[in-house]
């Protein structure tokens, strides 16, 4: 199982040269490709986030169409749980020292719970939890 980090799952939803080419390797690769509902809040607190930004409705109007075409993209997607194995995985790292951002090491936990090889291009931030397998398919 393949677990793409916010970065990886960005450059597949646009329709450019090095998404085309993670989308083949995706495919070639024969693992189911899957994201995390920690991955999923990051993306949609972008887009609100932008879209707060915008006082005037008519500048707004392009940012809810891009909001739209993104839930859309991310519904073709399995959402892998925050629950209470990974919850507990996370308060263990953290009391180890384990010292990344919250949402990247939620993001670990979830993919640590499932086996999962993440891919990401945070692998600095990464490589410090222990466990976790992770390869960066961007470069």
């Amino acid at each position: 199982m393949l677990v793409l980090d916010t970065n990886h799952l960005t450059e597949l939803g646009y329709q450019r040269a090095l998404g085309g080419r993670l989308a083949a390797r995706i495919e070639a690769s024969k693992d189911v490709a899957v994201t995390t509902v920690i991955t999923v809040e990051e993306q949609l607190r972008g887009w609100l986030a932008r879209i707060a930004k915008l006082n005037d409705p008519h500048r707004q109007i392009d940012a809810y169409a891009e909001l739209g075409e993104r839930v859309h993209f991310l519904a073709a997607f399995t959402f892998l749980p925050w629950d209470d194995e990974a919850a507990a995985l996370f308060k263990r790292l953290r009391r180890q020292g384990i010292r990344i951002g919250s949402m990247d090491l939620k993001i670990a936990c979830i993919a640590i719970e499932h086996d999962a090889l993440l891919l990401t291009r945070n692998t600095g931030d990464f490589s410090k939890v222990p466990e976790l397998r992770f390869e960066n398919w961007l470069e």
